[in-house]
């Protein structure tokens, strides 16, 4: 395994202005090439699991591995040559071009210099061309898209040379097309660099189209581990997200597509409604 949970407990303590959460014996492990998604609703760990995986914050038990050494014992820099993380949002009022903010992702590997390599130019020019935004490397990153930026961040995380790409929310407060755009990067990355991915997201639909496991969270806990098919099955979404949904297979690769149960309904008795409407006008 690339990356692996043992076990892994947290707990944050309540205070005045936050309840408490505690993630209790989550285990699960990424391996080398796959896609895996975290989903579940608010407040079920997603965020904290990305937290404990960077380091942010230390498990109270249990044991995460990278590459098959125990997480606790890789420095900082060391885990940011492995691990690129693309946070869900980008800053704001960020005073760089494109080009500059793909650099930085060459910092854990010279943390000590001034100026770039050829390497790190290079390295930042590759990263820029996998994720199409080479033609965009002069413009100011204030001036960029949703979509445009949601790339841009990508890229410096690629510059970091990582083994595993941790992306959370990457499709958040985006429009369709950039959201298919997403995707479709996520799996071009995957397929043509072998890249291995962690997905943290709310989309379920999403993470059925792209990903090769599911990990669902519920609680603190882990709900269920699998396929998405087996994952994503009516009646367990129904009790960790509280609602009726409906599970419909996709054409051509089989898989889920989730629908909330209501809208299903409400265009059923719609259609119905307006049918009669007719035959009585």
């Amino acid at each position: 395994m690339l990356a692996e949970f043992r076990n892994v407990s947290f707990a944050y303590p309540a205070n005045g202005r936050q309840r408490s959460f505690a993630l209790s014996e989550v285990s699960f492990g990424i391996g080398q090439g796959e896609i895996v998604g975290v989903i579940g609703p608010n407040s079920a760990g997603k965020t904290t699991l990305t937290r404990l995986l960077t380091r942010v914050i230390e498990p109270t038990g249990g044991e995460i591995f990278l590459e098959g050494a125990p997480l606790r014992g890789i420095g900082r820099a060391e885990l940011a040559r492995r691990v690129g993380v693309v946070p869900q949002g980008a800053p704001s009022q960020f005073p760089f071009t494109v080009g500059e903010l793909v650099l930085m992702g060459r910092y854990p590997h010279g943390p000590g210099r001034y100026f770039e390599s050829p390497r790190d130019r290079a390295l930042a020019q590759e990263a820029m061309a996998a994720t199409s935004v080479l033609e965009l490397a002069e413009l100011p990153f204030d001036d960029l898209s949703g979509g445009e930026r949601q790339r841009a961040m990508i890229a410096r995380a690629l510059a970091q040379e990582p083994r595993l790409l941790v992306l959370d929310e990457p499709t958040a407060h985006l429009d369709l097309r950039y959201q298919a755009e997403a995707a479709a990067l996520m799996r071009r990355l995957n397929q043509e660099r072998g890249m291995t991915i962690m997905l943290v997201s709310h989309d379920l639909n999403l993470a059925a189209e792209v990903c090769d496991r599911l990990l669902l969270l519920s609680g603190g806990c882990a709900a269920a581990l699998g396929a998405p098919e087996a994952v994503l099955e009516e009646t367990l979404l129904a009790s960790v997200f509280g609602c009726e949904v409906i599970v419909d297979k996709s054409e051509g690769v089989g898989r889920p597509v989730i629908r909330l149960a209501w809208r299903a309904r409400a265009t059923t008795r719609a259609w119905r409604g307006g049918g009669e409407s007719g035959s009585r006008a």
